[in-house]
């Protein structure tokens, strides 16, 4: 097969978990023979990526090629555009900061002390 009929396919990764391979998927739209709706349909090509230079979300463009391994027959050509990723850290969770409800708010999680068990408050038990 000569390099010029080789497929070419244009698609989005959806995963780098693996040594010098990325999953690049494929959406594509089929019309349902019996009730003409358009399906949605995903194909998904492992390729070869031997720099690891994809990351997740990017667009890319590969070809097909000579088997590399048991499920990758494709290869990376390009990357036409990359997923801006914001960075997101872990929330501080051992802050020393209380907080507190807002004026009119009741607190479920603090306890009633103006109650006692029985539903009498405090000062009327005293007076009994």
């Amino acid at each position: 097969m000569a390099k010029t009929m080789r497929k070419i396919r244009v698609g989005s990764v959806v995963s780098t978990r693996m040594d010098k391979t990325a999953v690049v998927e494929l959406v594509w739209k089929q019309r349902h023979r019996v009730y003409r709706k358009q399906m949605r349909r995903v194909t998904r090509f492992y390729v070869h990526d031997p720099e690891g230079q994809c990351a997740i979300g990017d667009t890319v463009r590969i070809q097909e090629t000579r088997p590399i391994s048991r499920t990758k027959h494709w290869r990376l050509l390009e990357i036409l555009s990359r997923r801006e990723v914001a960075d997101v850290r872990p929330i501080d969770l051992e802050t020393d900061v209380a907080i507190e409800p807002a004026d009119g708010e009741v607190d479920s999680d603090a306890p009633a002390d103006a109650e006692t068990e029985n539903g009498v408050t405090a000062e009327n038990n005293e007076d009994a």
